[in-house]
């Protein structure tokens, strides 16, 4: 009689693995995202004009507006900074700044705006 309470027992455990398993590589691209701050200010202080969220391969475009600095927290890998350019474009040309992954802050060189950022 103890027998097919043990195999339903197992066929629950399977379940609930399965069920963690897929819920993990469901969320995985969520936890990966990047939170990006973009300021009229150098050394990303004042009042952020512009925020979102990025997963890797993707590129925030600040549109026409001008940002000074971008803050960035939760990068993986690299962030790329690139200028706004005459040509709107979202990552394309323009890179003018890399780097490493984690948090911090980059404020465009003397005399130039970012335009966009892209997450690696």
């Amino acid at each position: 009689m103890s027998a097919p309470f043990e195999i339903y027992k197992f066929s629950v455990m399977q379940f609930n693995t399965f069920l963690i398993v897929t819920t993990l590589v469901v969320s995985a691209p969520w936890a990966m995202s990047a939170t990006i701050s973009g300021f009229a200010e150098v050394n990303c202080t004042g009042n952020p004009i512009i925020s979102g969220t990025a997963s890797p391969g993707e590129c925030i475009s600040t549109g026409s507006i001008g940002v000074r600095s971008f803050s960035y927290s939760g990068v993986p890998n690299k962030i790329e900074f690139f200028v706004l350019t005459g040509a709107i474009g979202q990552c394309l040309n323009g890179l003018e700044l890399v780097l490493n992954g984690g948090s911090g802050c980059g404020t465009a060189p003397v005399g130039l705006n970012w335009g966009s950022v892209m997450v690696l």
